[in-house]
């Protein structure tokens, strides 16, 4: 794939399962990813508007209505849906409530089977997570 974005951007295509940190002309760092279900899935641009380390999981009201039973919140730890750590995207200045995270469930990397965020392996998001600053242009096809 020629990716065509500032060293520092992350690209995602959606189709392959990849994510790519774009490091310089012609050299990108490529990640598996899991990506939303069928009805789940989206397209556009973001930025990284803020990080966290073992953060905690506010399901949203659409997840709610899906599986009722759903926690408000789901503490930081081993078995919290985000993993590791978060990168949360903004478009205009506000959340899009989605994000680019761990998982507790690693089976499902390569796979449409989130609810439209982007899931990584946990060391994968955690060197992500190091090497991406708040403000890193996202780019999701």
């Amino acid at each position: 794939m020629d990716i065509d974005a500032a060293p520092g951007s992350i690209v995602i295509d959606t189709a392959d399962k990849y994510l790519y940190l774009v490091e310089g002309p012609h050299k990108a760092r490529r990640y598996s990813i899991g990506v939303g279900r069928a009805g789940h899935s989206w397209h556009g641009r973001a930025e990284v508007g803020r990080k966290a380390k073992w953060p905690a999981w506010y399901p949203t009201d659409d997840m709610h209505a899906e599986s009722p039973g759903l926690p408000k919140r789901i503490e930081p730890g081993l078995a919290n849906p985000l993993g590791a750590r978060a990168l949360y995207l903004f478009a205009n200045g506000k959340d899009t409530l989605y994000r680019i995270h761990g998982t507790t469930e690693p089976w499902t990397i390569g796979t449409e089977a989130s609810s439209g965020c982007i899931r990584m392996l946990n060391e994968d998001v955690i060197e992500l997570y190091d090497r991406v600053p708040v403000g890193a242009q996202v780019r999701i096809m």
